[in-house]
This record gives C-alpha cells, structure tokens and sequence, in this order.
C-alpha cells in the first residue's frame, strides 16, 4: 500500500465554527460551513476549502470508477457555449430566465451550460460517421450554470455545480434500452459505495425531452422533490409523474343544473360554510395565462392545484397567474364565481381526471354572488384536455393497486432520462447505416449530482455533534488528537506518520494554544470515521479509539490502533 499524506490542522486553511451561520437553513448548509468545508462566494456560488475539496474528489472517484466500468469515456466540453446549438433545439428560449446568457466583445450570443446535450450531439456528428463507431458512451464531470430566482440551502440548490452527465449514442432503439439500463445499474453501485440511502422512482423528462425517465432520490428533510412510495407493491413516484386514468360515472339521475344566489363567497371555503356541503363537492377553477391567452384548470375544491404540472403540460409555453388588469379585460370572467359552463370558445378548458364524465359540482354560474349546482361534467359543459394537474396527497390511491400511498421529501441526487432522437433530429445527427443509407442516432442523456451528493450525504448521516462521513467520501480515515501536551504532540505525530505509511489517510490535530475540549468538538464536526486521541495515557502507549458513527470508544496500545486501522 502506497504512503499516505498526513494533513496538520496545523498548517491546513479550515477554520471550523461554534455557531451557524446567520442565513443557514438546512443541516448540511450549517455544518459544512462551520466544519471549515466550503464558504459562500455570492448567492448560490460556493468556494471548497480543502476538506471539502477532498470529500468532493472522493465522491468524482466513485462516480468515474464505475462509469469507466460500464464502458464510457471521459471527455471534458467547454462550459462557455454558443448560441446557435441551443436555438436549434429551442432550449435558448425554454430554458427562460434560468439561462446565464452573455454577450462577447462583438455582440455574439453564448451563455453558461446548465446541461451540454446539443455540444455532445455536435461532437458525436463530427467524430462518428458510420454504424461501426457506434454505441458509444461519453461522459464528463463538469460545473453547471443556472441562474436560481431563489438560491438556498447551500450547495443544494445553487447557481454553480458540479455535475456528472453521460449521453450515450445508438443506431437503434434497443440499443439505447440497454445502454439505459446500464446506467441505472451503474447509478446502483456509485449510491450504494457513497453511502446513500436513495429510491429510484418514475419522473417527468421536463425540459430535456425524452421518453422514459427515471429520478435517484435521497430521501431527506431538506429535499426540494416530494415522492410517492406504496407501501404495498413496488410503485413509486415523484409526484410531478403520478398520472390518474379517466374514469367516467353514469350522472344520467342528477338534476337539472340549477342557479343558487350566494352572496359572499368567492372562496372554496366560504362557499362550502354558506351551503352546508364539503369542499370536495364543490370544482374549483384556476385561471392562468399560457403565453398570454387565459386557461381555467378545473379540480375538486379540496384540492390544490400543482402549477409545476401545469408548467410541465404547457412547456415550453410561459404560464402565469392571471392578474387584475386581466379580470377588468374580461368581463364574462367573474372573479370568485366562475363556472365551466358557459365558458365555450373563448377560454381554453383543462381538468383533473377526477373531474371525469358524469361527475356532477357546484361551481360558479358566471355571475356575481352567484353559484350553480348539479353541474355535470359532459351534459353542462365540456372538458377541453384531461390533464392530471391535482397536488398528490397522503393516502392517494397508488396508480398501480389502489393501496393509500406514503409521502416522502427528498433530494435528487441522479436522474436517466431516454432522450431518443430529440436532439438528433434537432441537429441532424446520422451515420451510415449498413445498408449504405443514413441513419438517424438515437440517444440517451444521464446526470449525477455530484456536489448535491456530499450535501445530500451531510443530511442523511449528520448527528447533534457534527458530520459524520462515509469512508469512501470522508477527507481522512483516521483523525488523530493530541490532547494538548508536548508528550501527546509528539506520540500523535509518531503515529500519524505510521499510518500514513501504511496508506491510512490521517488528519491529525497537532494544534498548538487549542484546548483539548475545541479539539474533541472540532473533531466530532468535521466527522472523520473513526477518531484516534492522545490523552492521558500518552506516557504509556496508550491510546483512545472512538468510532464517529457509533460511538463506542476503547482504549488501545499504539500497535493494536495501527493495526486496527490498517486492516
């Protein structure tokens, strides 16, 4: 075994913390800022101290080990990038406002890459011109742009990130069946040897396209994603992709529709009150602007309506809530009180499936103070598109048995998506097929997280006193104390250098002027695996061995630490 380096907190820049920082909201923001990990440079940019430097290399090693093993090749594109790819696929204008765009010194469009499908697809069309050199998979590890309207929760969710994405390149669709499964496997093995717990589970494609896709969640509190899990079969889901199948009921017996006055009520609730009824009785209506021209989204009145759904319906239509000025512009919309019956041509009509036909409501007449009651869904009007826009919520039936499903936050830590010929259309990528006639390439794009995997990994095993790291990502194996003294200086440093010769990463505190109390502190918050202390049996050759995780301790001699350590 090679020699290790021994890191001397005596001359390493980490200045841990006692107290969180001021703006921290989540666990791993506030303990890699007080354990001397990373600082914030602005909003959303952060700098790696060297322990953070470290844990965040370990986690790159993980990640290239097992995508060298799958057969992908390393390459590295630049993060400055054209214009011209990105319009060509429409993404210059989808991505909106998250796009960092920029102009050079001659007035040429370029921006920062939040994602780099259109430059692999250039590169595989200038280097790859035959079915021979194809499969073919590529991979970098490369920092992120996207300008965050709110970044939070330290490197979770910032405006630079560094990021593992993969596009694998195919001349047929099994072809990229198999190169998908390879990568979930892959993304298996980096998440089990990085010591995440994580779900695999059912996604939306978004803005990337594509057909099949799947998210790697880690669940924790600070998560920003919300997952379906069924407790009783294998379903599971991000609740953005959990879609309700039509069914329709015979509402053939209810009464004709009829106008009720209802004064005062422009909301669910206070409608609900006045008449005596539960909410669910009731269809409530949302209006909102899809590039300018006013949809009503119609769902059962205790539900919310999830705009990320909308969004992703419509995409890449810009959708917005509408606003005052939009009411006084149409004066047949009532604000408060407006039904889907009546509403015709003029405004687009989109429901839930819950809202199929047959089901009757009371909802608004379209009149002021006035409501309208048996409104059957297919009789009284008629549902433009059926889109699944509702908030998931504890208990749903699970799409696939019926079982009330469980809700769960997390983070997103991977995604795969089977982008099939999106982008290969877009730019018109094709070889030569072996009948001598081009054929267009099929493809695959694959992301890991790899900064939002040491936060996401701070959050899952993080306790009351610190970090509390893996030994495949912790910046050391060993972090050795010296209690204070000469003698403990000394016997710390002997045997910090044993283990490093023997290949055992070794951070040791050999600080001087530092009371043993903020050494002991300090090492429980950087949260290297196991903690190897010179007390007060120094003089003896006797040590104390803590592991970080469990917390037992005993004392051992300097050969029985060693080896321990190196075993």
């Amino acid at each position: 075994m090679a020699n290790a380096q021994v890191q001397r907190m005596s001359q390493l820049m980490a200045k841990t913390l006692r107290d969180d920082p001021a703006d921290a909201e989540v666990l791993s923001h506030k303990l890699l800022v007080r354990a001397g990990y990373v600082r914030r440079t602005a909003a959303g940019i952060w700098s790696w101290l060297p322990l953070g430097k470290k844990v965040l290399a370990n986690v790159e090693r993980v990640v290239r080990e097992e995508m060298d093993a799958i057969g992908a090749q390393e390459v590295l594109l630049p993060a400055l990038l054209p214009r011209e790819p990105y319009d060509a696929t429409g993404r210059w204008d989808e991505y909106g406002q998250e796009l960092f765009r920029l102009k050079d010194r001659k007035g040429g469009d370029y921006l920062l890459g939040p994602t780099h499908e259109e430059i692999f697809t250039l590169l595989v069309k200038d280097q790859c011109t035959s079915y021979k050199d194809l499969p073919v998979i590529l991979y970098q590890i490369q920092s992120k742009f996207r300008d965050e309207a709110r970044p939070r929760a330290g490197i979770l969710r910032g405006r630079e990130f560094l990021m593992k994405d993969s596009y694998s390149f195919d001349t047929a669709d099994e072809g990229l069946a198999e190169a998908y499964a390879r990568h979930r496997e892959a993304y298996q093995r980096i998440f089990a040897r990085l010591g995440l717990d994580y779900r695999i589970v059912a996604a939306t494609a978004g803005a990337m396209g594509g057909s099949k896709s799947e998210e790697f969640l880690a669940p924790a509190e600070a998560g920003e994603d919300t997952f379906a899990d069924c407790p009783n079969c294998d379903f599971a889901a991000n609740t953005e992709a959990i879609n309700y199948a039509l069914q329709p009921v015979d509402g053939s017996a209810v009464p004709a529709l009829e106008e009720i006055p209802t004064p005062a009520t422009p909301t669910i609730e206070t409608l609900a009150a006045s008449l005596g009824v539960q909410a669910s009785d009731t269809l409530k209506n949302l209006l909102v602007k899809v590039d300018g021209e006013i949809v009503a989204v119609g769902v059962p009145g205790d539900r919310e309506v999830d705009l990320g759904k909308v969004e992703e319906h419509f995409a890449p239509a810009t959708v917005e809530m509408v606003t005052e000025a939009d009411f006084a512009d149409r004066p047949d919309l009532v604000r408060g009180y407006v039904g889907p019956q009546g509403l015709g041509e003029k405004v687009k009509y989109i429901a839930d499936p819950r809202v199929a036909p047959g089901t009757a409501w009371i909802t608004g007449a379209n009149k002021a103070d006035t409501h309208a009651k048996n409104v059957v869904a297919g009789r009284d009007f008629e549902v433009d598109e059926y889109v699944d826009v509702v908030v998931v919520q504890e208990g749903d039936p699970c799409p696939k048995c019926g079982t009330g499903l469980k809700l769960d936050r997390a983070i997103e830590i991977g995604h795969i998506f089977q982008l099939g010929r999106k982008y290969a259309d877009a730019l018109k990528l094709d070889v030569l097929g072996q009948n001598g006639k081009p054929v267009r390439v099929t493809m695959g794009s694959y992301g890991i997280g790899v900064s939002r995997a040491v936060a996401a990994l701070a959050e899952q095993t993080a306790d009351e006193q610190g970090l509390c790291w893996p030994k495949e990502i912790a910046p050391a194996d060993v972090h050795v104390v010296a209690a204070g003294k000469a003698l403990q200086t000394e016997l710390a440093l002997d045997v910090a250098g044993k283990l490093a010769a023997a290949g055992v990463r070794v951070l040791v505190d050999d600080r001087a002027g530092v009371s043993p109390g903020v050494k002991f502190t300090d090492a429980e918050l950087i949260g290297v695996p196991q903690i190897l202390v010179a007390g007060r049996r120094s003089a003896e050759g006797i040590l104390e061995l803590k592991d970080r995780k469990t917390g037992e301790r005993e004392e051992v001699s300097v050969e029985d630490a060693i080896a321990r350590l190196t075993a």
